[in-house]
């Protein structure tokens, strides 16, 4: 396999950033919020350079499949920022509804960003499988080219 298919070390490194964000999360619960605040700014940084390695991807990418996979972590990303406005906004509010409101809407974002990140799993089991069968399938034919 080469650096670029080594799926275990990238699952490894995946399942440790969501072990990092659920102590995150969990950490969050018991903050000030101008801890919170500082917590969110130091996440939106980390994003916002994530999204520019993204986009620096989509630029290059010189296959299809890399650029569909580099423009979705694009599009997340720019769903983001989307997000930090909507947490800047809910700072300056002050009326107890209207927060209420947005917690609602913060709530309902969060779960649809668990929902994309379960289908990013689902579809990267499969892109694994595929490139794992494919890599046997081609092997297999090498050996028989060779022995022929």
């Amino acid at each position: 396999m080469t650096q670029d298919t080594d799926f275990s070390t990238r699952l490894d490194d995946l399942q440790q950033r969501v072990t990092t964000a659920k102590s995150a999360v969990r950490a969050a619960a018991a903050e000030t919020d101008a801890q919170l605040r500082e917590r969110i700014d130091q996440a939106q940084t980390e994003l916002e350079h994530s999204a520019e390695n993204a986009r620096q991807k989509v630029a290059h990418a010189a296959d299809s499949s890399h650029a569909k996979w580099a423009q979705l972590k694009a599009d997340a990303a720019a769903k983001t920022s989307d997000v930090k406005a909507n947490i800047d906004k809910r700072i300056r509010q002050v009326d107890a509804n209207v927060a209420d409101d947005d917690a609602h809407w913060a709530e309902a974002d969060a779960v649809e960003a668990l929902d994309l990140a379960d289908w990013a799993v689902e579809n990267a089991q499969l892109a694994m499988l595929d490139a794992v069968q494919a890599r046997a399938y081609a092997d297999t034919l090498a050996k028989a080219a060779a022995n022929s």
